[in-house]
């Protein structure tokens, strides 16, 4: 139960004085007849308050533990009328009312610095990668419902190329009896666990190798849910291919693509840990005839809001460690694996993707990605499930980092393997080894840093090495 703001006994009397002080306050009333409003009038208004907090509290008496008591509700509107310019009393009503539309402003950004070191054989490869420093997202949404069961996000990223760039812009309509949810507008699509896990909760600075292959962010419709248990999830989704950084796609020739993913867990021990297993498909008709994988080495900086402060012949971005090139394309699908657990304080999962393409005028090439990693939270906490999603949630410090705490510290370790090479498609293989440590300052914002050594067998230059150190400094609210 919560605990209450007002005893009963005195909140039809505080109720009573509001209403006298809310005429006089906003209405010039005094106590010596200037009121507009006569004695009776006033009473009358008193006493339906008086009913109101009556009836509330016989509510209360029914109400199941562990729901929020229903007079306390009422207590709290009082005292806060109390500390607010008052209302007229049909007006304090109405606001005990829920109202549509709802806002809610969310945000944050990643803060990302990077030093480079490449034997003489991976310059050769790529280029001569530069240290730096960039926003890599700084995103601001706002959130809500306009109605009971029609929500809403809108969300914006200044950092991402096109400054600013659509993110996630849709409406949902929930609560459905078989559907459950639809969502309809620009959103990620249900393909890969490390491209469902939301950019503020990854454990690294970057998701996995495998994320190339994603379609990830496209305008479509999608129906998802779970089971009454949310031991199991589904979502199955149409979208337009490929979708630019503002939402846009035209077409004729195709465009059109579909993917969906399963989840369940085969151990629910709830809180104590779970074990998680999941598959996806997606297949794409791209309007543009045309796909292109590519890769960074697990790290992304770039300068590209100004030419002039890039020396020439320097680039201005990490370039693409192994790249395929435009491949002509009738279509391409994508077949997804994927593997997770919690217990305790560690927490894993890993991933395989595999991608076959279906070449216009020519032979069928296929590509895959793997990625694996584990962590441990050396300060005790548990990194939960996010049942409704299907995916590793938020880590939240026992003692947030201040005078009585530390925050929550962590290591890890990931290995990622992308092969772009097949038949004449010589796009080059990659391996990443990956040890991260984060610091989790509160529930909202952390720390990262991660070393990076690429193993990179190129099929022009042959085997390179890279060494990345990369940090980042994160807040959402």
């Amino acid at each position: 139960m919560r605990p209450r703001l007002l005893r009963p006994q005195c909140a039809a009397s505080l109720a009573a004085a509001l209403v006298v002080l809310a005429a006089q306050s906003l209405y010039g009333q005094s106590s010596y007849g200037q009121s507009s409003q006569s004695e009776a009038e006033l009473a009358s208004r008193v006493s339906s308050l008086e009913a109101e907090i009556r009836n509330l509290r016989q509510a209360n008496s029914s109400t199941p533990v562990g729901a929020p008591a229903q007079d306390a509700v009422a207590e709290s509107s009082v005292e806060q009328a109390a500390f607010h310019r008052p209302a007229t009393p049909d007006q304090f009503f109405a606001s005990r009312q829920r109202s549509f539309p709802t806002v809610r402003v969310t945000g944050f950004f990643q803060a990302d610095a990077g030093w480079v070191h490449q034997d003489g054989a991976n310059m050769a490869a790529v280029g001569d990668v530069q240290n730096g420093a960039d926003f890599r997202r700084a995103r601001l949404a706002a959130t809500g419902d306009v109605a009971s069961n029609v929500g809403y996000m809108v969300e914006f990223d200044f950092a991402f190329p096109g400054r600013p760039s659509f993110m996630d812009v849709w409406l949902e309509l929930r609560d459905l009896s078989v559907l459950q949810n639809v969502r309809i507008g620009q959103f990620r699509h249900p393909v890969g666990l490390d491209g469902l896990t939301s950019a503020r909760e990854l454990t690294f600075i970057e998701r996995g190798l495998p994320f190339a292959f994603l379609p990830f962010r496209q305008i479509g419709a999608m129906t998802y849910g779970a089971n009454e248990d949310e031991n199991f999830t589904w979502a199955v989704s149409g979208f337009r291919f490929p979708t630019d950084v503002f939402g846009g796609q035209i077409g004729d020739s195709g465009g059109y693509g579909f993917a969906t993913r399963l989840t369940g867990l085969l151990i629910d021990n709830g809180d104590d840990g779970v074990l998680h297993l999941g598959g996806a498909f997606s297949v794409i008709d791209p309007a543009n005839n045309a796909v292109r994988y590519r890769s960074q080495p697990e790290f992304f900086v770039a300068e590209t809001g100004g030419a002039a402060f890039v020396p020439a012949g320097v680039p201005s971005t990490v370039p693409p460690f192994v790249d395929t090139g435009v491949i002509a394309t009738d279509t391409a699908s994508l077949f997804a694996a994927e593997l997770a657990t919690t217990t305790g304080s560690f927490h894993a999962q890993s991933e395989m993707i595999y991608a076959i393409v279906n070449r216009r005028g020519g032979s069928g090439v296929s590509f895959s990605g793997v990625t694996a990693q584990a962590a441990y939270i050396l300060t005790g906490e548990h990194r939960p499930y996010n049942r409704k999603k299907g995916v590793l949630g938020r880590i939240k410090p026992d003692h947030p980092f201040g005078k009585d705490g530390y925050g929550a510290w962590e290591v890890a370790t990931r290995w990622s393997m992308l092969d772009l090479n097949d038949a004449d498609v010589r796009g080059g293989r990659l391996n990443d080894l990956t040890f991260g440590l984060n610091w989790y300052l509160n529930a909202f914002t952390k720390f990262q840093f991660n070393f990076i050594h690429a193993f990179l067998n190129s099929p022009v230059n042959g085997r390179s090495d890279a060494d990345i150190l990369a940090m980042r400094a994160q807040l959402d609210f």
